[in-house]
């Protein structure tokens, strides 16, 4: 199915998050949100990073469990971690278990840092790329919409370029996609038109 679906509460959504509860409250109040908050912005880089080659309802079921074990995702400390914090994650059974990925985040996490130390911070240069403001599409169908556009292959490059690992031009679509840099809700569905309002800028995200 790839057009918006009514539910049985009366409002119509886009196809992907079926009639799982905690895929509907996160496709209705998370996804396509716009999010200014620096470590939130980190957080669900590295957790889309963690989603390459898998499903992201499976990362969703994990992240209490993710924010756990990294410490709530604050990258002052993932980036001190040391060969025994990475022998304890691959240990750690609530997580996705991939030691690449895992090194990757320490990675990211230095490179969060050197750009909040350069700049005004990550969310202000993740923003600049679409000028501060949600790309806002209007697309019918999930055939239509793309998995990487040459926007997210410029993003890409430039966060590889920092030393971002996992970054490649479909986790980082998604990543805009999820983050409300792009709205990608179908036309139809019941967020289209308001999930863009929800946040401004500088307000903090919750936990």
């Amino acid at each position: 199915m790839t057009r918006a679906r009514l539910h049985d509460d009366g409002l119509t959504r886009c196809p992907w998050p079926g009639d799982d509860p905690l895929y509907i409250a996160y496709h209705d109040t998370e996804w396509g949100v716009p999010e200014y908050d620096d470590r939130a912005l980190f957080e669900k880089l590295i957790l889309d990073g963690f989603q390459a080659g898998l499903s992201w309802i499976t990362i969703l079921r994990k992240r209490d469990n993710f924010r756990r074990a990294f410490d709530d995702f604050e990258p002052a400390k993932i980036a001190r971690y040391d060969a025994a914090k990475i022998h304890a994650l691959m240990n750690d059974v609530g997580i996705v278990r991939n030691r690449a990925k895992i090194e990757g985040a320490i990675n990211s996490a230095k490179a969060y840092l050197k750009i909040m130390e350069q700049g005004p911070g990550f969310s202000k240069w993740l923003w600049d790329f679409v000028g501060g403001a949600p790309k806002v599409n209007a697309f019918k169908t999930t055939a239509s919409v793309p998995a990487s556009t040459p926007l997210s292959i410029k993003v890409s490059k430039e966060l590889a370029a920092h030393g971002f690992k996992f970054v490649g031009p479909t986790i980082v679509y998604a990543f805009m996609q999820a983050t409300g840099m792009v709205n990608d809700h179908l036309a139809s569905c019941h967020c289209h038109d308001t999930c863009g309002k929800a946040k401004k800028p500088g307000r903090k995200a919750k936990r």
